[in-house]
C-alpha cells in the first residue's frame, strides 16, 4: 500500500482539523512551519490514506509518535492505545491547565499520549504563554 496522499484528501484532513495539529493543538499559522498528514495507524501496520486514517501533525508531535499505535501508561506502565484522533475525542483524553499553557491527560491514553509526544516540550509551552498573552490560545474546541 503506498503511503501517497492526494492533495484533495490532505485538503479535506487540513479543513477538518482546522489547521491545528490534532495531538497538541497547536496551530500552524503561529508555528511557522509545515504541518505533516500523518497516518494514524502506520501503512506498516495495516493503515491506509483514507479520511478515516489521516489526521494533521506538528512535525515535532509526528516525530515523537512515529510509527506507534501502543505506549506505556505513566501511571500503571501498562501499554495502551495511542491518541486516536479521529476515534478519541480530544476532549475525553486531555485539559489545559495554566491558562492553556500546559496540556495535561485526562485518561490513561491522555497521559501517555502527552508524554509519549512530548506535548509540554518546554519551547511548546513557552510558545503557548506567548500565544495566550496575544489571545490566540488556547484554541476553541
Amino acid at each position: 500500500m503506498s503511503s501517497y496522499v492526494p492533495v484533495r484528501l490532505r485538503r479535506q484532513v487540513y479543513e477538518r482539523e482546522c489547521g491545528l495539529c490534532a495531538y497538541c493543538r497547536s496551530a500552524e499559522r503561529m508555528m511557522g512551519i509545515t504541518f505533516e498528514v500523518d497516518h494514524i495507524i502506520p501503512i506498516s501496520a495495516g493503515g491506509e490514506s483514507t479520511i478515516d486514517n489521516l489526521c494533521l501533525a506538528c512535525p515535532t508531535c509526528n516525530r515523537y509518535k512515529a510509527n506507534r499505535t501502543l505506549i506505556t501508561d505513566p501511571d500503571t506502565g501498562l501499554e495502551i492505545p495511542l491518541f486516536h484522533p479521529t476515534a478519541d475525542q480530544w476532549i475525553e483524553h486531555f485539559a489545559w491547565q495554566e491558562a492553556g499553557a500546559i496540556l495535561v491527560g485526562q485518561s490513561a491514553t491522555g497521559r501517555a499520549t502527552v508524554e509519549a509526544l512530548h506535548m509540554n516540550r518546554l519551547v511548546l509551552v513557552q510558545l503557548r504563554r506567548y500565544w495566550i498573552a496575544l489571545q490566540l490560545h488556547p484554541p476553541v474546541l
